[in-house]
């Protein structure tokens, strides 16, 4: 199925959306698109129904078409402070303070999000398979926010984060067993009983 290129026809709009809300460590990242009027890309899709190899040349696409692009980020204290939906709200509203072209509009992945400025907004579900620029916002995210994880990986690689990503996956959960918490992982999120770091977060 072909994506939308658009949702407030005649407004310049940012797709927006985030990668991470799911993970025990590291932050969580947003990304901000804008692109241009009846944009189309034969591959773009949800980051989450596409191969690395695929979102990391999508990423070059992405950013030599857009007509602008940016990248927020919220660290893991602050996803401790003020809880991940606040935190992942928070990325997104940096990702759309580092536009250099002002949106009229913005459509966000997922059912959540709160006004920014006084702009008009859409939530929409599982927005990142039905709108081509919160798809690209998708990508972005995911993948700058994978390059994050790898490098931090090498400072602790007992946590297999250049594979997991920070993400609750049983070698991830082990490692915290064996070797304790980094300065990198979620408080909130390790402090939930066992059985519900079993729980798929999602993304």
């Amino acid at each position: 199925m072909m994506l939308q290129s658009h949702y407030y026809q005649g407004l310049v709009e940012a797709g927006v959306d985030e990668a991470g809300r799911g993970c025990l460590a590291g932050p969580v990242y947003a990304a901000a698109v804008i692109l241009p009027d009846d944009y189309q890309h034969p591959l773009l899709n949800d980051s989450k129904q596409l191969s690395d190899h695929q979102r990391r040349l999508l990423r070059e696409d992405i950013q030599r078409d857009a007509v602008d692009w940016a990248v927020g980020i919220a660290s893991n204290q602050e996803i401790d402070k003020i809880n991940i939906l606040n935190a992942s709200i928070l990325a997104m509203h940096r990702a759309l303070d580092g536009l250099r072209t002002t949106p009229q509009a913005v459509i966000v992945d997922g059912n959540r999000f709160k006004p920014y400025r006084s702009l008009p907004y859409t939530t929409i579900v599982k927005g990142d398979g039905k709108m081509m620029a919160i798809a690209a916002a998708s990508i972005l995210a995911k993948t700058y926010r994978d390059d994050y994880m790898i490098a931090l990986s090498k400072d602790y690689p007992y946590y297999r984060w250049e594979q997991n990503k920070g993400y609750p996956t049983k070698a991830h959960r082990d490692a915290i067993r064996q070797h304790g918490l980094s300065p990198h992982h979620r408080l909130t999120f390790t402090q939930l009983p066992p059985v519900q770091l079993e729980l798929p977060f999602g993304e």
